[in-house]
């Protein structure tokens, strides 16, 4: 697989910013989603070059950016002020950099163009061969803009950020970007039902058996012989919930069993559980039960 600077540290350090990021193995390609932020940066040099490759980067800006003085191929090939929220795309083979004057803070999802063709596979619709943008030009794409807001807590508290959350979160952001920017047709008939009795039942042990949320889309596709698109679509159908929620109920209900047992402490049935910590545990125990883990225990009495 080719290496990339387009995203993690290295892509934070070609910006001269923090990064935060992950990543996810789609077949044979790499997809991620990488947070920087720089608040006092050098002033007046170019962003570093990154390495070319047939490859996009969309950009979720976080903080407004005045000035986006921005160059391809080392010429200059836009002048605009970016605002906050506002979607900026950008073409690795291209070798897009742009004039550090700001501080800025904005949200990356690297896809390389094959992911973008195993969605439109996965959408059974034609490849995507580029998409359309503006150079250096930010658009208002409110769909962009919640996405990445759900995905903020992740960045801020990554060791509790849960994998399967993440991933489709940016499988729905690669979704719509293949729709929006490279012309992906929806489906001329929509799907006329969810998963295989035998595909629920395979998905549903797999996701039981990681409660850390270590398994991930991907692999759950796999298992099913589906790509990772239509398996999130057919799985919501079939259950009403999506993978990530299946299993964030599944946890609860494995810690309610767990809190009838007084000798074990909340922090252990958190980690139990597959949550990170006792704060994880109780943030999301309160968010479905809606009373905390120990206000539960103590009503069991």
């Amino acid at each position: 697989m080719q290496e990339s600077s387009g995203y993690g540290q290295e892509f934070g350090d070609r910006l001269k910013a923090q990064a935060v990021s992950f990543v996810r193995t789609l077949r044979n390609t790499n997809i991620a989603v990488t947070e920087v932020r720089a608040d006092d940066p050098p002033r007046g040099d170019l962003s570093g070059s990154l390495v070319r490759e047939d490859a996009f980067l969309v950009a979720v800006m976080r903080r407004d950016y005045p000035t986006h003085e921005y160059f391809e191929d080392g010429r200059i090939a836009g002048l605009a002020a970016l605002q906050t929220d506002q979607t900026v795309l950008y073409d690795l083979k291209r070798d897009p950099q742009f004039l550090i004057n700001n501080p800025f803070h904005s949200v990356h999802f690297y896809l390389p163009r094959t992911a973008l063709n195993l969605i439109a596979e996965g959408a059974e619709t034609k490849t995507i061969k580029e998409l359309r943008y503006q150079p250096g030009v930010g658009v208002d794409d409110a769909v962009l803009g919640g996405l990445v807001g759900s995905l903020m807590p992740a960045f801020e508290y990554p060791e509790q950020a849960s994998r399967l959350f993440v991933e489709h979160v940016t499988l729905a952001v690669g979704i719509h970007v293949a729709k929006t920017y490279g012309g992906m047709l929806p489906v001329a008939a929509p799907a006329r039902g969810g998963l295989a009795a035998w595909q629920v039942k395979r998905a549903e042990d797999t996701l039981a058996a990681n409660l850390e949320g270590d398994v991930s889309l991907a692999d759950l596709a796999n298992d099913c012989g589906l790509s990772a698109s239509h398996f999130s679509r057919a799985f919501r159908q079939s259950t009403g919930l999506s993978p990530h929620q299946w299993l964030q109920r599944r946890r609860i209900e494995q810690a309610k069993k767990l809190l009838s047992d007084r000798k074990l402490s909340l922090s252990e049935i958190a980690i139990s559980c597959g949550f990170s910590d006792q704060s994880h545990f109780t943030r999301v125990f309160a968010n479905l039960v809606g009373i905390s883990p120990g206000a539960w225990r103590r009503n069991c009495d």
